[in-house]
C-alpha cells in the first residue's frame, strides 16, 4: 500500500493552529451562554462562521502548500547537488552493492569517466572490492590509500543510511525507509607524499669507513712509498664520497668518518658500494690489497642515534672479516659485499690480551659454567673442553652444559663419563645449569655467538658475566652486553682459538691427553683434515695439541663410522644434481641414523671433490625442519646465500634452518636465492 507523505515538526503545529484556536472560541462560547444568552448566540455564529471558513481554508491551501514545499525542497536540493557538482574534492555516491549511482565533476576529471558512469567501483579501482566497502556488520567508515595514474590518493567510505536521514527531516515523516547508501571522498596526498619523500630523502646518514688491514698493507711496501700508498687511498675514499655530495673526514690513520644523504646513500646501495672493489685495485707493489670495511646508521630519531647505528654497524663489518658494507636502521640490517676471504693475522697479540682478560674474569669467580650451540659438534664440544681446562688449572668450579649427546660427540664424551680424573658432574644438563646460576658465575659461550642456537639461551638471562669465543662471521643477531668478546672469523675452529688462549692463560699449563684429543679433533673435523681455512696458526695450534698429547691415531678411530653413516653419505653425493653448471644441491636422506644432518654435511664436503663444482648444497630433513649444509672451496661465499635464507656461518661453511616447508619446496627456495644473487651480481 503507497504511504502518504505527513507533514511533522513545527510547521504541522503552524498549519493546524487556526484550527486549535477555533475549538478553543467553541469553549468560550459555552462560557459565554453561562453569562448572556443573546451574546453566546451571537459567538456561536461567529464560531461557526471561523471554523467553516479556517476548515475550508486548511482543506483547500494544504495540497497547494505541500507542493510549495516540495518545490522549495527541490528547488534547494538543487542548490546542494550543483554545490557537490562542482566541489574541488573528488566525490560520488554508491550503491550497497559497490554500483557508482552519481559522481561529481573533480571525480569524473580523476576517473576519465563521463557523466552516468554506473559500473562498479572495482572496475576503476581494483584494489576497492565489496568486502572493502561499509557494510551491515556495523563497519560504517573505511579508508584506504591508492595509487591511480601515479597519483596517490586516500579513499574514504561513509555509510549513509536512508531510513536514519528520513528520521531526522523535519518536513518528512518516512520511518518506514530502509537501505543505504556509500558517500565516496578522494584525497589527493601527492604532493604531501613527495614533500615527505624529500624531506626523507634529505635526512642525514651518518657513517664510518675503516681500514681492515692498514698496518699489513704498508709492510708490504717500500717505506719510501707508503706515504703514496696512504694518499691514493684517501683520494679514493674522498672522491668516491665527494661524488655523491657527501662529507668524509678522516679521524685516524686508518678510520673515516662520512656524513651524506639518504638519497646519496641510495645510489650506493644501488651500486652495490663500488668503493669496496675500487680501493683493492690500489697498488704501487704492495703485495697485499686493501680493503676497507663501511658501516652506516640510518632512519634513527636523532643525529646521535645514527651515529651509535654507524658504530653497531662497523662492528658488525669487522667482526664478520671485513672487505663488506652494513647498513644499519632501527628495523634490520643489510650487509653488503664479503666476497673476500679474511686475512689471518700472525700476530697473537689479540690471543695474550684476551686470554689475561678471561683469565681476570674466571679467577674473580667462584664457577664457571660453559655452553656450546644446540646439537653440539666436534668443534664446539673440544673448545668447551679447553675452556674446562683453564678453570681448572685457575683452581676454579666448572661444568660443561650438554643437555643432548649427539652421535657426533658420543665417543668424546665417554672419555671422560669413564675417567676417574674426572668429577661426576663435570656435564651437566640445562636445568642443572640454571639452578647453580648465580651472581658468582661467568658463563662462557663458545662455537656460537648467536644466542637463539646456544645450547641453554635462558642461561644468558641468568648469569650477568658473559664470555664469547667463537669464529663464525657475526649477523644481525648476536649475544648483547658480554663482558668479554673474543670473535675471529679467520680462526679455522673455536679449538683453534681455545688452544690460542690455553698457551697464555697460565705458564706451562699441563693438558691431558683427552682434552687435547678432544680440541686437536674439532680443528681437523672443521678444516676437513686440515684442506680448508687452514693458516700458519692453524698449524701452530696442532703442533701445541700434539705436542701435550694429541694422537692423530686415537683421533681417528674415535671419528670412524659404520656402514650405514658411510652408504647414507655416498647414496647423498651420487643422487646430487648441478644446477647452473657450478652448484651441486643434493638429499640426504638417512632417516635412520641418529645423526644424520653430520651425514649432510660430510657429504657436502665430497661434493666439492667434483670438478667445476664452486658451491654443494646439502638438504636434511629431520626433526620437522630442513638443515641445509653448504661448502664452497674459495670462489662462492656460501654465507652469504644461507645468511638470505636466515642461516650464517663462513664463506666456505654455511648453514641454515627452514622450518614449516617440504624438501621440494626448499629446494627452490634455494634456487630461486641463487638465481637472485647471480643476477644481482652479489655471489
Amino acid at each position: 500500500m503507497k504511504k502518504r507523505i505527513k507533514l511533522k515538526g513545527r510547521i504541522k503545529t503552524y498549519i493546524q493552529f487556526s484550527i486549535y484556536l477555533g475549538v478553543l472560541l467553541g469553549v468560550v462560547d459555552a462560557a459565554m451562554f453561562m453569562i448572556d444568552l443573546r451574546a453566546g448566540l451571537l459567538l456561536t455564529g461567529f464560531t461557526v462562521f471561523y471554523l467553516v471558513i479556517t476548515l475550508s481554508l486548511y482543506f483547500y491551501n494544504k495540497p497547494i502548500l505541500m507542493n510549495e514545499l516540495v518545490s522549495f525542497a527541490t528547488e534547494y536540493g538543487q542548490i546542494q547537488r550543483k554545490l557537490l557538482r562542482e566541489m574541488d574534492l573528488p566525490y560520488a555516491l554508491l550503491d550497497d552493492g559497490g554500483r557508482v549511482i552519481w559522481t561529481n565533476l573533480a571525480f569524473e576529471g580523476v576517473v576519465h569517466q563521463a557523466k552516468g558512469y554506473s559500473k562498479s567501483i572495482t572496475a576503476l579501482f581494483p584494489a576497492i572490492t565489496r568486502d572493502r566497502l561499509p557494510d551491515d556488520s556495523g563497519v560504517d567508515e573505511t579508508q584506504y590509500e591508492l595509487q591511480y595514474e601515479g597519483n596517490e590518493y586516500v579513499a574514504k567510505f561513509r555509510k549513509i543510511s536512508l531510513k536514519e536521514m528520513a528520521e531526522n527531516s523535519d518536513i518528512i515523516d518516512a520511518r518506514d525507509y530502509d537501505g543505504y547508501l556509500i558517500a565516496m571522498y578522494l584525497y589527493d596526498e601527492t604532493a604531501l607524499h613527495i614533500a615527505l619523500q624529500e624531506v626523507d630523502d634529505q635526512s642525514l646518514a651518518v657513517g664510518m669507513i675503516y681500514l681492515d688491514n692498514y698496518e699489513e698493507a704498508l709492510e708490504s711496501v717500500e717505506e719510501v712509498r707508503r706515504s703514496l700508498l696512504i694518499a691514493l687511498i684517501d683520494r679514493k675514499v674522498n672522491k668516491y664520497i665527494s661524488s655523491v655530495d657527501g662529507i668524509c673526514k678522516k679521524l685516524e690513520k686508518d678510520k673515516y668518518l662520512i656524513i651524506l644523504r639518504k638519497k646519496s646513500l641510495s645510489q650506493l646501495q644501488e651500486s652495490r658500494f663500488e668503493l669496496l672493489e675500487d680501493v683493492k685495485t690500489v697498488n704501487i707493489g704492495n703485495e697485499m690489497a686493501v680493503t676497507i670495511s663501511i658501516g652506516v646508521g640510518l632512519d634513527g630519531l636523532t643525529s646521535a642515534q645514527n651515529y651509535e647505528f654507524a658504530r653497531n654497524a662497523i662492528d658488525l663489518a669487522l667482526g664478520r672479516g671485513g672487505d663488506q658494507a652494513v647498513i644499519k636502521t632501527p628495523e634490520k640490517v643489510t650487509y653488503y659485499g664479503g666476497k673476500s676471504q679474511q686475512v689471518e693475522r700472525n700476530t697473537r697479540v689479540k690471543a695474550r690480551v684476551k686470554a689475561h682478560a678471561l683469565r681476570e674474569i674466571i679467577t674473580s669467580k667462584d664457577l664457571v659454567l660453559v655452553m656450546g650451540h644446540r646439537m653440539p659438534d666436534v668443534d664446539s664440544f673440544g673448545a668447551a673442553v679447553g675452556i674446562y681446562r683453564i678453570a681448572q688449572t685457575l683452581g676454579r668450579k666448572a661444568h660443561i652444559v650438554l643437555n643432548d649427546v649427539t652421535p657426533a660427540i658420543a665417543p668424546m664424551v665417554e672419555l671422560f663419563r669413564s675417567n676417574p680424573e674426572y668429577e661426576d658432574d663435570m656435564i651437566i644438563n640445562n636445568q642443572t645449569a640454571i639452578e647453580a646460576a648465580n651472581s658468582n658465575c661467568v658463563l662462557v659461550v663458545v662455537d656460537v655467538n648467536k644466542p637463539s642456537i646456544t645450547e641453554c639461551p635462558e642461561l644468558l638471562r641468568f648469569c650477568k658475566s658473559v664470555v664469547v669465543l667463537d669464529h663464525h662471521r657475526q649477523g644481525t643477531e648476536t649475544i648483547e652486553n658480554a663482558t668479554l668478546s673474543y670473535v675471529e672469523p679467520y680462526a679455522s675452529s673455536a679449538c683453534e682459538m681455545v688452544s690460542e688462549i690455553l698457551q697464555y692463560t697460565y705458564d706451562n699449563i699441563k693438558i691431558h691427553t683427552e682434552e687435547a684429543d678432544c680440541m686437536y679433533s674439532g680443528i681437523m673435523i672443521d678444516t676437513n683434515n686440515f684442506m680448508t681455512k687452514t693458516g700458519v696458526r692453524t698449524f701452530e695450534a696442532a703442533a701445541f695439541l700434539r705436542r701435550n698429547g694429541a694422537d692423530v691415531t686415537r683421533v681417528r678411530k674415535l671419528f670412524r663410522e659404520d656402514a650405514l653413516e658411510y652408504k647414507a653419505r655416498a647414496d647423498a653425493v651420487s643422487q646430487a644434481e648441478i644446477y647452473k653448471q657450478f652448484f651441486a644441491i643434493s638429499i640426504c636422506t638417512a632417516d635412520e641414523l641418529p645423526s644424520p644432518t653430520v651425514i649432510g654435511a660430510q657429504a657436502a664436503n665430497e661434493l666439492l671433490n667434483i670438478r667445476g663444482i664452486k658451491a654443494s648444497f646439502v638438504l636434511t630433513d629431520y626433526q620437522g625442519k630442513i638443515y641445509i649444509s653448504a661448502r664452497s672451496i674459495d670462489e662462492v661465499n656460501v654465507q652469504v646465500i644461507m645468511e638470505r635464507m636466515g642461516g650464517g656461518g663462513h664463506m666456505s661453511t654455511a648453514a641454515c634452518q627452514m622450518e614449516g616447508v617440504g624438501i621440494i619446496e626448499a629446494i627452490g627456495v634455494l634456487k630461486r636465492t641463487i638465481d637472485s644473487m647471480l643476477e644481482n651480481n652479489e655471489l
